[in-house]
């Protein structure tokens, strides 16, 4: 049996890879929930249980540290990604397309 979870994926629209090494926390209330990395493929699960709390989460990635090892010049800080969860028994992929000068989310599969 699968349990429900909040998963993550992110790419660098910029050199078209996954975006390993980012720093990615999460919060439900201001409260800090979990905190992990990316792996190499650029993915990482933040929750997985019998059931997601439902509320108002946020993601918050490190994108300046990232961009920084890459010798591209910072304006991006942390991205932070507020979003809500209505239904706790399913999946939640938040997914994160950054390049240094922008970024755009969408709720994914």
């Amino acid at each position: 049996m699968n349990l429900p979870r909040l998963s993550t994926h992110v790419l660098d629209t910029t050199t078209g890879k996954p975006a390993a090494n980012i720093k990615v926390s999460l919060t439900r209330a201001g409260q800090p929930i979990a905190e992990t990395v990316t792996n190499r493929d650029g993915r990482a699960v933040l929750l997985e249980s019998d059931s997601l709390h439902t509320g108002v989460y946020e993601l918050i990635f490190s994108i300046s540290d990232y961009f920084q090892t890459l010798s591209a010049p910072p304006f991006l800080g942390d991205v932070v990604i507020r979003f809500g969860i209505a239904d706790g028994t399913t999946n939640y992929h938040v997914p994160l397309l950054v390049a240094p000068y922008g970024y755009t989310t969408y709720r994914g599969s």
